[in-house]
């Protein structure tokens, strides 16, 4: 009868994890389509829609409660869009723990929990960045038709991004974001409040790790399609990759040359 038993835990498993993987990728496509599609709407909340793709000319509305709240969003499905993927290896990861451990649970609760804890970190960061951005835009130091930095302040971005990339606080992170296995074996907590814990303790790790990346989108343009495309593929590869330590170095080597080459330009 073991065997009986073995055979339906693995058709439960497989069918949870086709669940998860179905929905994780419904809330990431879903983030992407917003981001690319809907940003406009959100840049120029009065109702006009403005050109959106490859360069943002649109007219900025002033800020409001309601427009602060458009932005606030804007930020957290961009950053849902952008860190999601890097993550699902966690979440089918505890899943299938869950379901080994604590059979008749429900691992899609588990994957919901651990997900939403995740999220809620990176909700944290997108309201300090709405803040940035309300500061910047209000002191004027990134432009109202590009949304992007002047060069002295973009320059000074480049060379902190890429003095950060070696920083140990960078590693401890990146250590803890791009080993699953080594995560859940520290942090293992059972249930639906265990799962939203450690979602909370994994964005802590992945924020930290990619913050400052992140500001590099002040750099190309809030809301800059191709920026926010290359950053989440960069992201990704930085965690996946086996090279990840070369790769660091070298995006860290880039980072401070682009930024020496545009504060010199800028003097």
């Amino acid at each position: 009868m073991h065997w009986a038993l073995d055979l339906f835990n693995l058709a439960v498993l497989q069918r949870d994890q086709v669940l998860v993987i179905s929905g994780l990728a419904f809330i990431t496509i879903s983030a992407w389509a917003w981001t690319l599609i809907g940003a406009s709407t959100i840049i120029s909340s009065d109702g006009e829609m403005g050109d959106m793709i490859g360069s943002i000319t649109m007219r900025v509305a002033p800020w409001s409660p309601s427009h602060a709240a458009l932005i606030f969003l804007m930020w957290w499905i961009m950053m849902a869009a952008m860190m999601l993927p890097s993550a699902m290896p966690l979440v089918l990861l505890a899943t299938s723990l869950h379901l080994r451990k604590d059979r008749g649970g429900s691992p899609s609760l588990m994957a919901s929990a651990l997900t939403a804890g995740y999220l809620a970190v990176w909700g944290s960061f997108s309201l300090c960045a709405t803040l940035v951005q309300w500061g910047l835009e209000v002191s004027g130091f990134i432009s109202p038709m590009t949304m992007a930095a002047g060069p002295v302040l973009a320059a000074a971005i480049l060379i902190a991004a890429g003095l950060y990339q070696f920083s140990p606080i960078k590693g401890i992170c990146l250590t803890r974001c791009r080993s699953p296995i080594g995560f859940i074996a520290e942090h293992w907590r059972p249930g639906a409040v265990g799962g939203f814990r450690m979602g909370l303790l994994h964005g802590g790790f992945c924020v930290g790790c990619c913050w400052f990346l992140m500001g590099l989108l002040f750099v190309g343009g809030i809301m800059n399609p191709f920026w926010i495309g290359g950053i989440a593929l960069y992201v990704l590869l930085e965690k996946i990759t086996p090279h990840g330590t070369c790769l660091i170095r070298a995006s860290a080597a880039t980072m401070v040359g682009a930024g020496i080459v545009v504060l010199a330009g800028a003097l």
